[in-house]
């Protein structure tokens, strides 16, 4: 070969589009996209046996945080700042767990979840229909959970519209892989829910969910709605595990974080100190420095990762 010869190209394995990606810490693998049937939720008291609405979509690859190319944008507005309506069954999910059919319906049971809700949710959907009426919209999460899709927020927000002669949306759509339930709250704070779809600007929303405990998903639903341009004007959920019971973190609180961690919480968990809910603002005091917020934040990834080892997701 002549010395003037360029010398061969770097093969594509090593240098071109099929180059192996470096996995991210706590990312999850590929996965394929499924989207359940949506069906209709018989008026409150009716017969029979007809699950609400219940659908789920990912788009390729749902990966967390973590993942550059999902990295959500701060959580700036959260619930807003004007005051909510939070209407529950229950303080604790002992009811919920005790119901024959709950677990079915945590891994996506549809029919499960729909007897479930007629069981324990009559008198939330009766406080719904007085507090909110019949021209909001009920939006809730689908929460992916290890054994399935979590078919409970869905068939709930069905059940309090048709109850109360409002709509519930079939837009917005949870578009992570959170994996919420079993974790510790700072693991639910490195790992939010992220949401797409159009929001109707002008509309005003209620929120539902099986279970409030921090508060996060919630918050990061109604921050998806406020920048679309709707509103959040209330909360219906089954069970309020909040310690404290109310939404808003105090104006002192949010203060303190600000001036002891706020770059922190921006920079590692992605969420002004005043989008915080007040169960995440009071987890947050317990730290007296950024260093040991960021060490804790690490730790969660790790313990996250085999959390979800040990129940098979990946």
């Amino acid at each position: 070969m002549s010395s003037e010869q360029s010398s061969p190209r770097p093969s594509r394995a090593k240098h071109g589009r099929h180059r192996q990606r470096r996995r991210i810490p706590g990312e999850l693998p590929r996965g394929p996209g499924t989207k359940s049937p949506r069906r209709a939720f018989p008026p409150w008291g009716a017969g029979g046996s007809a699950p609400g609405r219940h659908s789920h979509l990912h788009h390729g690859r749902l990966v967390p945080r973590t993942s550059p190319r999902h990295r959500p944008r701060v959580r700036s507005i959260g619930f807003g700042s004007r005051p909510l309506s939070v209407l529950a069954s229950f303080r604790t999910d002992a009811p919920l767990k005790a119901h024959p059919r709950y677990l079915d319906a945590k891994a996506g049971d549809a029919e499960a979840a729909a007897a479930l809700v007629r069981d324990l949710a009559g008198s939330l959907a009766a406080d719904a229909a007085r507090a909110f009426g019949d021209q909001v919209l009920y939006a809730a999460p689908t929460a992916r959970e290890a054994r399935g899709d979590n078919a409970i927020p869905d068939i709930l927000a069905t059940a309090l519209a048709a109850n109360a002669g409002a709509e519930a949306d079939t837009v917005i759509t949870q578009v992570s892989r959170a994996y919420h339930t079993g974790a510790n709250a700072m693991e639910r704070l490195i790992a939010p829910a992220l949401f797409a779809g159009t929001v109707r600007r002008g509309q005003a929303y209620v929120l539902t969910d099986d279970v409030m405990t921090l508060g996060g998903t919630l918050a990061e639903m109604a921050d998806h709605i406020h920048r679309g341009g709707g509103s959040v004007v209330g909360v219906a959920v089954l069970v309020d595990a909040s310690r404290g019971g109310v939404l808003f973190p105090s104006s002192r609180v949010t203060q303190q974080l600000e001036r002891r961690l706020g770059d922190e919480i921006r920079g590692t968990l992605r969420i002004q100190p005043a989008a915080l809910t007040a169960e995440e603002a009071q987890y947050l005091l317990g730290f007296r420095t950024a260093d040991e917020l960021r060490n804790r934040a690490a730790k969660a990834e790790e313990e996250r990762l085999h959390r979800l080892r040990a129940k098979g997701v990946f």
